[in-house]
């Protein structure tokens, strides 16, 4: 009797240990955020998943439990990224049915998508280089379905006369979505631009530079 207490004794250990505590694992939006702050602050290879579980508040065990390697957070958190701008784009292209309002607000919508989680987006940005081969082909798709949504908007207003005709829509969206892109490198909360004066100025260019000026189009 006491052999079977103890066994069970034991097996019950066991189980405990290899339960993960709810309480953190739960919290999937606090580990990646904080181990984009840090993959941005640090870089990826210098940041172990030890300095992420401290970051956190949590035991590594906790965190290996969810994320045996580094590479797959920051393949979690790369999705993350991905998802993120895209659920933004999207809901901004179904918001209004006027086709020149709808890339002021499609340009927005990836702008805020940037700035609002810049970590996150900094990462995907440019710790791309740092995954294996499988993951980063994951990735790369990704990315490439994330573009064939720019490239469906703009080939559509090339097609409605909205882009000045001539315009090549490929050089359009590779150098449009770079600079965008761009902003999240240098853009300040507490600097002197604020997110509306970047996003006005970026359609003041775009209004300029490559739409139809018979189009009717807001001003700033």
């Amino acid at each position: 009797m006491n052999n079977a207490m103890a066994c069970r004794g034991d097996i019950e250990t066991m189980a405990h240990r290899q339960v993960p505590p709810v309480r953190k694992l739960d919290n999937q939006g606090h580990v990646l955020s904080n181990a984009a702050r840090l993959f941005r602050e640090k870089g990826f290879e210098k940041t172990s998943l030890k300095d992420i579980a401290e970051a956190c508040d949590m035991l590594p065990g906790s965190l290996y439990y969810r994320y045996s390697t580094k590479e797959a957070l920051l393949v979690e958190l790369m999705r993350r990224g991905v998802d993120l701008v895209t659920a933004e784009v999207k809901m901004a292209l179904t918001s209004s049915d006027e086709p020149v309002e709808r890339l002021r607000l499609c340009i927005n919508a990836h702008l805020r998508a940037l700035l609002v989680d810049s970590d996150t987006v900094y990462v995907l940005l440019f710790e791309w280089r740092a995954l294996g081969p499988e993951a980063r082909e994951e990735i790369i798709e990704l990315r490439d379905q994330y573009e064939s949504l720019w490239a469906d908007i703009l080939e559509t207003m090339i097609e409605q006369g909205v882009i000045q005709k001539g315009v090549d829509g490929r050089l359009l969206r590779l150098i449009g979505l770079g600079a965008l892109n761009w902003v999240a490198t240098w853009f300040d909360p507490k600097g002197a631009y604020t997110l509306d004066a970047i996003g006005d100025f970026i359609w003041k260019i775009t209004i300029d530079g490559v739409i139809n000026q018979d189009e009717c189009c807001p001003r700033f």
